[in-house]
């Protein structure tokens, strides 16, 4: 007996759930069928199946496509679903996870915006090469509308409370049914010829049918062929026109499209504030910084100048003026000092000092002094010299040494 390796039941629905998967068409599925037993859940997720004559599927919607639907599927209803098909492992099923849901009363609307949409893309209409720069600073903003929509008072009052200064231009359009785009283009056209900067293509939301009017071909070559640069705000964020992939740019909102193509004076001011504050730091650094510079200069310059040189070279004298005199009287001391000691030398050597003592000089009466007892003779005349004055004498006697006589 030959044995066979058994599955598990995971291991073949992992299989088979790869291989539905890898399918690229069973990626993209567009199914038509009637709704039956629809559910939703607390969690907002909604369970339903899609039936025909022969056959039935079981189809699951998240709550993030439920919420963006004007509203959900009824039983009984007929609708046109798209998805993909996938594996539901813990049953083992086949579903289809809904992505989209329009009613099948449309289908042939959406093969015409296919086919549209399709053309014109190989026509390169849809080319990001060929759109155009939104001006920053619009003066005049042209607006095809219906002047009774409000779209158009969404516009004006973003306008408004952006950038209340620019100025809108209506042209006025119907926006829906069958005279809807030959008005388009014509108020488009109108808009060229007044001399905008910017022209916005708007309406609220609705159904595909609601917006068919810019899904015309008519409208596309018109906004492709305009100088001035369209913006698109048809419908809401999950609506796409064939005007929105011409555009030059394609906002989700009539209001959004405005917000797109005027500034935010707020934040205009807010970013001149921030410019300024840095500005004025710039300029005050730099005028720190040329202030340090010239002070650094002018130092260098004050020392390299000619009174700066004059008033060192003063200086510089006055302190070799002090430094003579220093010495001057350095030498003046000292010579003053050596002088009182010769004069007290003097002093002590004067014979006057001696006659204060008590002492006296012999003169002789030729002048000379009489230092010996051998210099006189007995009668000689002499002069005795005293500290206060003179004796006039004459020799009576001689003691000591040789006796000599004038006779």
């Amino acid at each position: 007996m030959v044995s066979l390796k058994a599955w598990s039941v995971s291991d073949l629905t992992a299989y088979i759930k790869g291989i539905i998967q890898d399918d690229a068409l069973l990626r993209d599925v567009w199914l038509e069928g009637e709704v039956s037993n629809f559910v939703r859940y607390s969690s907002g997720h909604c369970y339903f199946s899609l039936k025909d004559e022969y056959a039935t599927l079981q189809c699951v919607m998240w709550r993030s496509v439920a919420d963006t639907l004007p509203e959900l599927p009824q039983n009984g209803q007929h609708i046109l679903a798209h998805g993909y098909i996938s594996v539901y492992e813990a049953r083992g099923t086949y579903q289809l996870y809904v992505d989209f849901v329009r009613s099948a009363g449309v289908g042939n609307l959406y093969a015409q915006f296919e086919a549209l949409k399709k053309k014109l893309a190989e026509e390169g209409l849809f080319d990001e090469a060929r759109k155009r720069p939104i001006p920053s600073w619009p003066r005049r903003i042209g607006v095809v509308t219906s002047p009774h929509g409000a779209a158009l008072r969404d516009i004006i009052r973003v306008i408004r409370n952006r950038f209340a200064g620019v100025e809108v231009i209506l042209s006025p359009t119907q926006v829906q049914g069958e005279d809807a785009p030959r008005q388009i283009v014509a108020a488009l056209e109108a808009l060229v010829r007044a001399d905008v900067d910017v022209i916005v293509v708007a309406r609220g939301g609705g159904s595909l049918e609601d917006l068919w009017a810019f899904n015309d071909e008519r409208v596309a070559r018109a906004i492709a062929r305009s100088p001035i640069p369209v913006v698109s705000g048809v419908g809401h964020e999950t609506d796409f026109t064939i005007a929105d992939f011409v555009a030059d740019l394609r906002a989700p909102t009539p209001s959004a499209a405005a917000a797109a193509i005027v500034p935010d004076a707020q934040e205009l001011r807010r970013r001149v504030a921030r410019l300024r504050e840095r500005l004025l730091q710039l300029l005050f650094g730099h005028v720190a910084r040329k202030r340090q510079s010239l002070e650094t200069e002018t130092r260098a310059l004050r020392l390299k100048s000619p009174q700066h040189q004059i008033a060192v070279a003063r200086q510089r004298i006055d302190d070799m003026t002090r430094a003579i005199q220093q010495s001057m009287q350095n030498r003046l001391e000292l010579t003053r000092t050596r002088v009182q000691g010769l004069e007290a030398r003097l002093n002590a050597l004067n014979p006057r000092q001696v006659l204060d003592r008590g002492y006296a000089i012999v003169i002789r009466s030729d002048g000379q002094v009489v230092t010996s007892v051998n210099d006189v003779a007995v009668g000689e005349h002499m002069w005795v010299q005293l500290h206060d004055g003179e004796i006039e004498s004459w020799v009576v006697d001689v003691k000591g040494g040789e006796v000599r006589s004038n006779d």
